[in-house]
Parts: C-alpha cells; sequence; structure tokens
C-alpha cells in the first residue's frame, strides 16, 4: 500500500533520570517516562516517576478496556439476538463489525497521533468506549445497536494501533516487558467480561441490557490517568518541522540503525515481512473474535449451561493473562518468532479437533488448549515492534498490520453465523475454525524471520 502515513520523528536524546529514593522495583527498572509530545516517534525530555506510574497504569487501565464491549456481547448473544430479534446472519454480522471498526479507524490511528499526539487519541478512545457501552444497551433495535457498539469499537480501534506505539516510544528496552504487562491485562479485562457477564446480570435483575450497559463503569475509570497525562503533558503540540530527523532505536538485528522517518522506499505494501504479519494478525484476530461471539454459543449447543459457557469462555480468556507476560519477554530473546508460532497453532488444532469430537465431555480441556492458542495477538504485538528499526516504523507497521489484519479477519465470524443458521449446529463453524489456523501457521513463520521492514527495503534498493 503506497499511501502509508509518513511519521516525522526528531533524534532522541537521551538524558539521566532523576534518582528518586524508594521508587519500586517495577519502576526502577523502566525508568522515567518522557512527556506525551504529539510527535509520533520522539519522546521529550524525561520526567518524574508519578509520571512513569501514571503511564503505566493508563496503559494497563486502557488494555482492560480493549476486549469487555466485545466478550461481554459473547456471553449474552442468545439473549440479545431474542431481545432485538436477529437472525444467525444478522448475528454473524454483529460479530464481524469488531474487526470492521478496527481496521477502518485503525488506518486513521496514525494520522491522529500525529496531529494530537498519541496520549490525547488514547484517551478520546476511552471516552468514546465509555459512550458507546452507555448508549448500547438504550437501543432499541438492531441498527442502533450496532452503533452505538461502533461507537465503543472506534476507540477501541485507534488504542489497539497505537498501544505498541507508545511502548515503543517511552520503553525502547523494556519492549517485550512492557508489550506483555499491557497484553496480561487486556487478557484479564476479556477473561473477566466473560466470566461476570451472565452472573452479574442475573445479580442486576436480569435484563441483558444492565448486564452489558454496567462495562461503562470499568471504561470511565481507565480515562483518568489519560486526562492526566494530556494535561499535564500537552499532547497537542505540533509535530517537528523538519522531516530530515533521525530516530535511533534499537532494534533486533545485529545493529541498530538510523533510519529517516520519511524513508521514500520504505512502502509497506511491498514488504514481505509486512504482508506477512498482516496475516498473521488478521488470522489470529478471525479465530479470537469468532472464539469471543461464538463459543459460549457452541458450548451451550453440547448441552453446557450459560453460566458454564461463560466461565469456560472465562478460561479460554484468562490463560492469556501469564502467558500473554511470558510470550513477549520470550520472543523478545529470540532471533526467530517461528517455533513459538507453531507451537500456537498445534495447541488450537488439537481444541477444534475435541470440539469436534468430544464438545461437552472435555470442555475444560479444549477451553485451556484454545486458550494457549489465542496468545497469538501478544506475539503478534512483540513481532510488530521487533520487526522495524525505529520508533516510525513501528507506527507503519503497527497501522499497517492491524487495519489490513482486521480487514482479513472480517469474514470470519460472518461465515460462522451463515453455516450457524444453514446447518443448524457447530460442526462445519469449527471445522472453518480449524482450517483458518493452517494459513496463520505459515503466515506467522514468515512474519517471524529475523529481519526488519528497514532491511527489505535496502535489499530491494
Amino acid at each position: 500500500m503506497s499511501d502509508e502515513p509518513q511519521t516525522q520523528i526528531q533524534q532522541i536524546q537521551p538524558s539521566p533520570p532523576p534518582q528518586t529514593p524508594g521508587s519500586p522495583a517495577l519502576t526502577k527498572s523502566l525508568g522515567p517516562a518522557p512527556s506525551l509530545t504529539a510527535s509520533a516517534d520522539s519522546p521529550g525530555p524525561r520526567t518524574g516517576v508519578w509520571f512513569t506510574r501514571l503511564l503505566v497504569a493508563g496503559l494497563v487501565l486502557a488494555a482492560l478496556n480493549l476486549r469487555p464491549a466485545i466478550t461481554s456481547l459473547g456471553a449474552l448473544l442468545e439473549e440479545v439476538r431474542d431481545g432485538l430479534h436477529m437472525s444467525g446472519s444478522v448475528a454473524g454480522v454483529l460479530t464481524s463489525v469488531p474487526p470492521f471498526c478496527f481496521a477502518v479507524f485503525g488506518f486513521a490511528a496514525p494520522r491522529l497521533a500525529r496531529r494530537f499526539g498519541p496520549g490525547a487519541v488514547v484517551c478520546a478512545g476511552m471516552v468514546a468506549i465509555t459512550a458507546g457501552l452507555l448508549i448500547r444497551p438504550l437501543a432499541g433495535g438492531t441498527a442502533g445497536f450496532l452503533a452505538a457498539s461502533a461507537v465503543a469499537l472506534m476507540g477501541i480501534a485507534v488504542s489497539n494501533v497505537l498501544m505498541p506505539v507508545i511502548v515503543k516510544r517511552y520503553f525502547p528496552d523494556r519492549v517485550g516487558t512492557m508489550t506483555g504487562l499491557y497484553s496480561m491485562a487486556l487478557a484479564l479485562g476479556t477473561a473477566l467480561a466473560a466470566a461476570v457477564t451472565v452472573p452479574m446480570t442475573e445479580a442486576l435483575g436480569g435484563s441483558w441490557r444492565t448486564g452489558l450497559g454496567v462495562w461503562a463503569v470499568l471504561a470511565a475509570l481507565a480515562v483518568l490517568p489519560w486526562l492526566g497525562l494530556v494535561r499535564e503533558r500537552g499532547t497537542s503540540a505540533p509535530p517537528s518541522s523538519s522531516p530530515s530527523h533521525a530516530a535511533t532505536v534499537p532494534g533486533p538485528g545485529p545493529a541498530q540503525a538510523s533510519v529517516s522517518a520519511s524513508t521514500p522506499g520504505l512502502r509497506l505494501g511491498r514488504s514481505r515481512t509486512a504482508w506477512a504479519l498482516a496475516c498473521f494478525f488478521g488470522l489470529q484476530a478471525t479465530g479470537a473474535y469468532i472464539t469471543m461471539g461464538w463459543m459460549p454459543q457452541i458450548f451451550r449447543d453440547a448441552g453446557i449451561s450459560a453460566g458454564t459457557a461463560g466461565l469456560l469462555l472465562a478460561v479460554i480468556m484468562v490463560m492469556g493473562v501469564p502467558l500473554a507476560f511470558v510470550i513477549p519477554r520470550t520472543a523478545a530473546r529470540m532471533k526467530n518468532q517461528g517455533p513459538i508460532v507453531i507451537a500456537l497453532g498445534l495447541c488450537g488444532l488439537s481444541a477444534y479437533a475435541g470440539l469436534y469430537l468430544a464438545p461437552a465431555e472435555g470442555a475444560w480441556v479444549w477451553a485451556v488448549l484454545l486458550g494457549i492458542s489465542n496468545c497469538s495477538f501478544p506475539l503478534a504485538l512483540t513481532m510488530i515492534g521487533m520487526r522495524s528499526r525505529t520508533g516510525a516504523g513501528v507506527v507503519r507497521l503497527s497501522a499497517f498490520a492491524q487495519s489490513t489484519g482486521y480487514l482479513i479477519s472480517i469474514p470470519g465470524p460472518l461465515l460462522v453465523g451463515v453455516l450457524y443458521q444453514h446447518t443448524g449446529g457447530p460442526g462445519l463453524p469449527i471445522a472453518l475454525m480449524a482450517t483458518f489456523l493452517l494459513p496463520q501457521m505459515a503466515a506467522g513463520i514468515v512474519a517471524g524471520r529475523d529481519r526488519t521492514i528497514e532491511d527489505e527495503a535496502r535489499m530491494r534498493d
């Protein structure tokens, strides 16, 4: 693709961190964070320890809110379908809305980050999530429900893209650790919504509208630290006026490189690694959104109660809590991430085989295996951070891989809905999900090679 946004960046001038007695171990290991300026790659002067803590808190709270809008709906999908009189095909459209919104609005994230600063955009994203979750339960029909869902998903989309960017900018020597931290929080939020939505709905009177709307409270909490960060650091400062400035950022290759953000030959649409990352990201997203939207229904069709089906979905998601911290750290130490891709894919194939042959008898085992397989998401984020030598490259690669990947993932949940409606059972949907894993593994092996998009640009030259 030839129209990816070009990001101007300034040279990073490190300065010694302030000495703060009694700082916690995590803060010491991360170091003080720079300010959230609007330049998409250039941190400002380093500041106090409290700012680092506020930034880490903001990342964690934002990550907690990146999936409850989706998994809370999956847990109550049957009740929502009945309440809004949806067919299986329309429900398939509903479960395809998340990747569609992520693709459309994800492409806009780098431009918004250049104009307003990444912190301000994430703050606005948290506000959008809160508004969408508040409005969605009030919808009287499918169209209004979809529109309100799109508002929340718009906020999720821009935050999805900017999370790796913020980590790369402010913690360039802790990419694996910080990616693991917010991926762990993301998995925790996903699992929490899946586990407690049904019992919380019953405790609050049994209305699915209340059960979905209550998640706006968590989203509102996430707005607070980002408001503080934006107000204190002035994220709307204009970007650097000099397009020739370069950033030196540690890369995964044998040497560091200083690469201009406006490198004319760096066309991601011609990069094999960028496309492999986009396909890997898209196919893992396909499996994840089918799982979040349809897996409770698959378990319920096997004779499992709604509450237990929600808990099984929570088990799938909670597996990502420890693994989302371990896998990025492990992947960051490896030159080639292909072996991790293969291991996760084999876990997924085993789970789908079990779901097809004995869905109820081994439900908990299949849930654990699916949870392991779904950790392809933090692996994909880690590889995005490792496949470029510069922060500007990560901005563009993150937007390209995530937005293109989400476009690739749109048909999957829709196809599952159509198959459900016309076959009346989960057999073919399960077979379809297993089939998606094969090209996912192939793309992940290519994306995991020890090279960067800048290397490929030089090879073409």
